[in-house]
């Protein structure tokens, strides 16, 4: 699962399941939308992978296993001469 966390919304990089801002990822609403297997892999991103980390470190408190954060976020993905779409 490819979880887009940045505020404001600022793009999605392509092939991304849910967009869901990095301060309410623990909201029920929104657990709701993640697996219900805690082990499954979740990849979360942001702008530059501060939001994503510590939406990261919020999932694993809650028991999730498999987080990763996308290192640099959208900006490296962008200087990399990948695509958002906005």
């Amino acid at each position: 699962m490819f979880v887009n966390v940045h505020i404001p919304f600022a793009g999605n990089i392509a092939e991304t399941d849910l967009s869901i801002p990095y301060d309410q990822i623990s909201t029920s609403e929104n657990l709701s939308q993640l697996p219900d297997d805690k082990s499954t892999k979740i990849v979360l991103y942001c702008r530059s992978g501060r939001m994503s980390e510590i939406a990261a470190e919020e999932l694993v408190s809650l028991g999730y296993t498999n987080i990763w954060n996308l290192d640099g976020g959208i900006a490296d993905w962008e200087q990399a001469g990948f695509e958002i779409e906005k």
